[in-house]
């Protein structure tokens, strides 16, 4: 079976994904990289069920260290900034970069990210950010920018979310993705 790193932003999302992956010769290693999340609560409860999702797979599941102070000071003069604006590509560059370098730490020569299932994120932003990690790490590491949207995984996410009682959150993660009411963000 074929290794890759999967960046997981929460069980939800990852899922699907995760399903694809196993069913077609691949075996991912779970990273969760994601201290854009506030508050703390939220990030150890999506980071929990992730963890307890990759256990009852039989995964290997890693995380980095919430650091929402280093994230913030990543972000910094862009929290004014609306959704998919230049702070949501700042912040994929942040986390996939962390990604990036823990491929290369494990040996792997790829990653992916379950970013790229969430209608609510830009392609173009993830897909940028994962080059652009791969660029910073150095070569023998690739960057797979897969729209995880197609192919029915949208469906079968939400199929999952409801088997499994995920908890599905209802923003991004970063405070300054509350600042917007809910909804209003997702119909720009």
């Amino acid at each position: 079976m074929k290794q890759v790193l999967l960046h997981c932003c929460c069980a939800p999302c990852s899922s699907a994904i995760i399903e694809w992956m196993l069913a077609n010769g691949v075996r991912p290693t779970l990273f969760y990289c994601n201290p854009n999340i506030y508050p703390e609560e939220e990030y150890l409860i999506r980071k929990n069920e992730c963890t307890m999702y990759a256990v009852k797979l039989g995964l290997d599941i890693m995380d980095e260290d919430y650091d929402h102070k280093a994230w913030l000071e990543w972000v910094r003069g862009l929290e004014n900034e609306p959704e998919r604006g230049s702070r949501c590509l700042m912040c994929f560059k942040y986390r996939l970069l962390r990604a990036a370098e823990k491929c290369r730490e494990l040996g792997f020569d790829e990653f992916t990210t379950t970013l790229a299932s969430s209608r609510w994120k830009s392609l173009e932003q993830i897909n940028a950010a994962g080059l652009w990690a791969v660029e910073q790490v150095g070569g023998g590491i690739c960057f797979n920018g897969r729209n995880w949207r197609k192919g029915g995984l949208q469906q079968r996410r939400n199929e999952l979310l409801k088997e499994n009682g995920f908890y599905n959150q209802q923003y991004c993660g970063c405070e300054f993705s509350l600042s917007e009411p809910l909804g209003t963000k997702m119909q720009k």
